[in-house]
């Protein structure tokens, strides 16, 4: 039988080394199924050159035993809360009625708010989806940026005006505190946090062990109530494969918009709509990207992976990935390079 992409921690080879990074998902009563086992799925699939797994993930309850689903069954777990002081990295998926609850102004349970107290100062919080209600409850969110499926991002800053809510993004990165928009975008966040960890290399073999996007820029836009194109519509996915193979060339935008076949007032508009974001902002962040694979996965000098980057310089390049992920080219290899 072909192996899942997250296999049983049981059934991994014993550790030896440091402590692998311990992920503890938090399963509250009303919890959605499939929003709780994405960070096993994910963060199980991550593997070092040896095969051996980077993390530890565990689920909890409040308490250890049953817990109630959205759906027509129980899931019963064996560690209670007490776990969450144990964790590196705590997640939050979305529970129902918890968040309608939190939503309608009600104060955290006793017990959820011992818990969250429980986590210990320097773990990072990542709440997915509406599972932010949890943490903004708990006033954990005070003071940051944050997203959150867009139907809700009004009211959760109404709710509590102390925090910032972007209802235009996958996700929000924040450092130690990281939110996730709707379903698919939970898988967005757990690679985007892997490719943190680990590197690109890391990420994308989890993503292909779990057949998912290796990546989705946490800045592209949430689909809110956008019409589908009719399928006789001309779309820019065309225009955006043939630059995917042209990165090392420069690339006008009436180049691009000539691959579409439209004006590039037309194509400016429709790239927006399809991406959430503008030609230029697109073109830079797949060569950053292109550029983390290379100093990721080869021994090529600066100058040679901006030129193959399409950024013509290594300061250029320089100044978009500092831009990006917060380091100097060489720095990153550092960091990188080993995985």
């Amino acid at each position: 039988m072909a192996s899942s992409c997250s296999p049983r921690q049981s059934d991994s080879p014993p550790h030896s080394g440091p402590p692998r990074h311990r992920v503890v998902v938090l399963a509250l009563d009303g919890v959605i199924p499939f929003d709780l086992g994405i960070p096993a799925r994910l963060f199980g699939a991550a593997a070092d050159p040896d095969g051996q797994p980077l993390y530890d993930v565990v689920t909890c309850g409040l308490s250890a035993g049953p817990v109630t689903t959205t759906e027509d069954y129980q899931l019963y777990v064996e560690h209670g809360a007490e776990a969450l002081a144990t964790a590196d990295t705590v997640i939050v998926p979305p529970a129902y009625p918890i968040v309608d609850e939190i939503a309608d102004g009600a104060a955290l349970a006793p017990e959820l708010a011992a818990a969250l107290a429980g986590i210990r100062p320097g773990a990072r919080k990542v709440a997915l989806c509406t599972g932010a209600y949890v943490f903004a409850a708990a006033g954990l969110l005070d003071g940051r940026m944050v997203t959150t499926h867009w139907n809700q991002a009004e009211h959760m800053e109404e709710q509590f005006p102390a925090l910032s809510v972007d209802p235009n993004v996958l996700f929000i990165d924040d450092g130690d505190i990281l939110t996730s928009a709707g379903v698919a975008a939970a898988i967005d966040l757990c690679l985007h946090l892997i490719r943190t960890d680990h590197g690109s290399s890391v990420a994308n073999f989890a993503a292909r062990a779990c057949v998912v996007p290796p990546s989705r820029d946490g800045g592209q836009a949430q689909y809110i109530e956008r019409p589908v194109p009719a399928p006789t519509a001309t779309g820019t996915g065309p225009a955006r494969a043939w630059a995917l193979e042209r990165l090392h060339e420069p690339l006008a935008l009436q180049d691009l918009a000539g691959q579409a076949r439209m004006s590039i007032r037309t194509f400016t508009r429709q790239f927006r709509t399809e991406t959430g974001q503008s030609p230029g902002q697109w073109l830079t962040r797949q060569r950053v990207d292109l550029a983390r694979h290379l100093l990721e996965a080869t021994d090529l000098p600066i100058d040679r992976v901006a030129e193959r980057a399409g950024f013509g310089t290594a300061t250029s390049m320089r100044q978009h990935l500092r831009a990006s992920v917060g380091v100097s080219p060489q720095a990153y290899r550092r960091t990188f390079a080993r995985v």
